[in-house]
């Protein structure tokens, strides 16, 4: 049983549509859209959820319970698990249900709402091992709560017949940067703007964090659209959010994989995947993604090819694919099932 969210943008998907290759049996339950559906179905119940008296959270375990009784699964696999209370975990433990926990965010600093609560942090402890996307967080998990913890880090999905359209599309000379805003990224674009540089941004609500005349806001993008965007733009901008300072997001993954020029900050895990100034570009501060950008843009359109070439053959090499990512973790889960 997968145990997160069904909407479109959901990573769990992913792994639910590549597992159900090899496990024929698997049910997701959509506890995240459960919670959100009542979230937005009006300000009361957001009213009622702020206030700490609203009932979605037992909600929601209720429903789960019964799909676990009905179900009867071998493992229970949570993607975050904000909505699910510990003494749902702890009921689900004492039948003998193996509890696995992969949060695609930092479990210890929670930069937004929707981020991590009271209910991830209490229930750290309660899994019988983590994956993690994070080398820090696998450290601290396995020295702070001596758990059993696998890195698995994010990946792309894009198959070869969408890959072969989306080449299609004629280059746009500018710089990219696909994702949501916060303060410190739109000071970044700003600064980057204002050095002469041209960028369209695609998410939320970019027009109340900056305003400028080189920068040009759009919509967010979704399936194969996502796919167009990252693809021909000259230049797909990286940013970290302040929980993920040193390690990796998924346009780390999603960039190369589609055979876009991705420029990224330079950590601690960016380094571990793609090859600087070759598969990849990274920067050491905002001049140096400034020169870069420049660089790249400058670049005659053989050598930016040549790039998006390397890129792409190194993700599909490398296993970075959803689908890699998703065997790994199949023969992951049988293992420990056995032992």
């Amino acid at each position: 049983m997968v145990i997160g969210s069904d909407k479109v943008f959901a990573i769990e998907n992913l792994y639910v549509k590549h597992l159900r290759e090899w496990i024929k049996d698997i049910y997701h339950f959509p506890a995240q859209s459960i919670f959100y559906d009542y979230y937005g179905a009006g300000l009361f119940n957001k009213l009622l959820f702020k206030a700490g008296i609203s009932p979605i959270y037992s909600h929601v375990n209720k429903l789960l319970k019964k799909k676990i009784e009905e179900f009867n699964p071998d493992i229970i696999w949570v993607f975050k698990g904000m909505e699910i209370l510990p003494e749902t975990l702890i009921w689900a433990k004492e039948r003998n249900i193996m509890l696995v926990n992969y949060n695609p965010d930092n479990p210890f600093v929670f930069s937004g709402a929707g981020s991590g609560n009271k209910n991830v942090t209490d229930s750290i402890g309660l899994f019988d091992f983590h994956f993690t996307y994070n080398l820090e967080v696998k450290e601290r998990l396995e020295k702070q709560y001596k758990m059993n913890v696998i890195l698995l880090p994010f990946g792309f999905e894009l198959d070869d017949d969408l890959y072969t359209t989306v080449r299609l599309q004629e280059e746009v000379q500018k710089i990219c940067f696909l994702g949501n805003p916060d303060k410190s990224r739109a000071l970044f674009i700003k600064k980057m703007a204002e050095a002469g540089l041209q960028l369209d941004v695609y998410g939320n609500n970019w027009n109340k964090f900056i305003t400028h005349p080189n920068v040009t806001i759009f919509q967010p993008v979704y399936e194969t659209a996502f796919w167009n965007i990252l693809y021909k733009y000259r230049v797909q901008l990286n940013l970290m959010r302040q929980h993920n300072p040193d390690s990796h997001n998924m346009r780390t993954f999603e960039v190369p994989g589609t055979g876009g020029i991705l420029l990224a900050p330079a950590t601690r895990e960016h380094s571990l995947f793609f090859d600087n100034n070759s598969e990849a570009f990274f920067y050491s501060d905002l001049q140096d993604a400034i020169s870069k950008a420049k660089y790249l843009l400058a670049l005659p359109a053989i050598e930016a090819n040549a790039i998006r070439i390397k890129a792409r053959n190194r993700s599909i090499s490398s296993g970075y694919s959803y689908k890699d990512r998703a065997k790994f973790v199949c023969k992951t889960l049988k293992e420990m099932v056995n032992a």
